[in-house]
């Protein structure tokens, strides 16, 4: 059973990049709504923005990892 650690890690990961990519859309959709608003909090609308980056540097991480390698 040497296979089963490596596949509960691959679930795992699947599970975070799910949860990733949601919080990524929901960062999206607040960072819109806020700069459509009469005056949007500018440092609120830096902080989202950089938070979404962030998500996405997550995101890349770990498709990354669950991409195997080919080696052509």
């Amino acid at each position: 059973m040497k296979d089963s650690p490596q596949m509960d890690r691959m679930e795992v990961l699947k599970v975070r990049l799910a949860q990733f990519r949601s919080e990524h859309r929901d960062l999206d959709e607040a960072i819109i709504a806020l700069e459509e608003g009469p005056a949007p909090d500018m440092l609120r609308l830096r902080r989202l923005k950089k938070k979404k980056l962030s998500l996405k540097d997550q995101i890349a991480r770990i498709e990354d990892e669950l991409t195997p390698d080919i080696i052509a």
